[in-house]
């Protein structure tokens, strides 16, 4: 099934040939798809059907029925389960011991139509639309209204279970439907189903919204069914909807780029999948998957995790801390041909990424505080010597070094970068792979110096980082990551490998925490 790309630019996010995977049928009506960041498992909403499902590598099951006849869902950045339900009008929270509450059911006195999408805002305040679907038969329970329009709604933190603040005029919309900000949550997307068009609003800083434009109109096709329904922005603050043949994908100026065609007609969209990168769609009976380009906008949901949580919980209590006499500091390939304007790897946009998460000052910062406090500074530098013929070249990264003759042992480019050189008293290990423990002396020293617990800092983040954090967690090691004193490529694969791969085997936290901790604990 071909895609149909409207302008160039397209093809930058999805693949005119990219398959779509159906991974599950038989439904009534599938909406609401929700990717968990940590457990890998994308939930879903049979509407009609009123049963919450999922899928994950074992398939399908049920997890709960009765769900209210429940639309969209999304999680917090508790990852508490937020969700829009038809039955009983309300945007409800299920934690995840299962514990029900509800947000918002009344306004003004009245019940809600029925809440049908939503969003977090990272401040924590919830916004939703409410047309009234969920009281027509079918996709709801049929029963007469109460308010006489459709409105957009937001709630503010702290204000659950109060009337939900409404944010547009009252006969603005006539089904007001998907909605979505933009990555810097400057503005908010909001679909109308009936009037097939997208409105934008400028979120002003206390949350509320300005008057309104249109964005995008004439979504509607004579020969294909399909509507505006589910809604979701990119990284690049790029807007796809649900429409006529399947996803139609603006730019952030409402051009049309193109078309991802989908076999049923489409209702819901959300990305997931390990690398964010597989777009999940809920379309009537099925949902289906189709690999893309890009990744979302960055979720405040898809920042949580229970063990980058409880590592920050650790390093903050001041009874407990970091003892610095089992801490050891491995700063690890923050060398030129790395980092560094002019080196070998720079046009993979490196330095920029290392400049933007102010990575050699952190390291700095923490190099400084450590070997104050008698924590060894172990610097683990990637060396090539004799022509790179001690390197074995079974994969691109190693191939790729030795063809840009890149960090040659005593060249410039094997340096460490200005400012993060080598001490009297620290210790310098040699590698040539992207683990820092792969034939290396590093767990030699750390015996010898009698530390158990490494703070990790350095480059890449999802090569050199990652490896050797999961190596050292295998090892039974305690394993710390500075996420600020870090850097890859780009803040896509830096975010790709902290949020997901880093979250199972490290206490991910910042410089300051780090910082904070080592004095709670001297």
């Amino acid at each position: 099934m071909a895609h149909e790309a409207v302008r160039p630019q397209f093809r930058n996010l999805v693949d005119e040939h990219a398959p779509v995977r159906q991974i599950g049928s038989g439904f009534i009506f599938t909406e609401g798809p929700i990717w968990h960041p940590h457990e890998h498992y994308l939930l879903f909403s049979d509407m009609p059907g009123d049963v919450r499902r999922r899928w994950d590598g074992n398939g399908v099951r049920e997890v709960l029925s009765p769900a209210n006849k429940g639309n969209g869902m999304t999680y917090d950045a508790d990852l508490n389960l937020l969700v829009c339900e038809h039955a009983t009008s309300t945007v409800s929270r299920f934690r995840p011991d299962g514990a029900r509450q509800v947000l918002a059911s009344h306004f003004e006195g009245r019940e809600l139509n029925s809440p049908n999408d939503l969003c977090v805002r990272s401040d924590g305040s919830i916004y939703f639309s409410d047309p009234w679907y969920g009281r027509m038969p079918h996709y709801g329970i049929e029963r007469p209204r109460q308010l006489g329009w459709q409105g957009v709604f937001r709630i503010a933190p702290g204000r659950e279970g109060d009337d939900p603040q409404l944010l547009v005029e009252r006969y603005m919309f006539t089904q007001p439907n998907g909605l979505c900000f933009s990555p810097d949550e400057k503005r908010l997307y909001v679909n109308d189903t009936e009037q097939c068009n997208i409105r934008v609003f400028d979120v002003r800083p206390d949350g509320t919204l300005g008057s309104g434009r249109m964005f995008a109109s004439g979504i509607r096709d004579t020969l294909r069914p399909g509507v505006p329904d589910g809604m979701k922005c990119d990284a690049e603050g790029n807007v796809w909807v649900t429409a006529p043949g399947g996803i139609w994908v603006y730019d952030p100026d409402g051009q049309l780029l193109g078309k991802i065609s989908i076999p049923e007609l489409p209702a819901n969209l959300h990305w997931g999948g390990k690398d964010w990168r597989t777009l999940f769609v809920c379309a009537s009976t099925s949902v289906y998957a189709v690999d893309v380009k890009i990744g979302p906008r960055s979720e405040p949901f898809m920042k949580a995790g229970p063990v980058k949580k409880e590592g920050r919980q650790a390093m903050s209590n001041n009874h407990a801390g970091l003892d610095p006499q089992r801490c050891a500091l491995i700063i690890q390939d923050m060398q030129n041909d790395v980092v560094m304007e002019g080196g070998a790897f720079s046009e993979s946009g490196s330095p920029q990424h290392c400049r933007d998460q102010n990575a050699i000052e952190n390291a700095r910062r923490l190099a400084e505080r450590c070997r104050a406090l008698g924590v060894p500074v172990i610097h683990v530098w990637f060396e090539v010597d004799n022509a790179g013929r001690s390197m074995t070249l079974n994969a691109p990264l190693f191939e790729n070094t030795v063809q840009a003759n890149a960090l040659v042992k005593g060249s410039w480019g094997a340096q460490a970068v200005p400012g993060l050189e080598a001490q009297p008293g620290d210790h310098i290990v040699s590698k040539n792979r992207m683990s820092a423990w792969e034939g290396t002396n590093l767990e030699t020293i750390l015996k010898a110096e009698g530390r158990d617990t490494i703070i990790e800092t350095g480059a890449w983040t999802n090569m050199s980082i990652e490896h050797t954090a999961r190596t050292g967690a295998d090892k039974g090691y305690i394993m710390i990551v500075p996420e600020d004193a870090c850097s890859t490529m780009n803040a896509d694969w830096h975010r790709a490998s902290i949020d997901y791969a880093m979250q199972n085997v490290a206490a991910v936290t910042t410089t300051d925490d780090v910082l904070r901790a080592l004095e709670a604990g001297a």
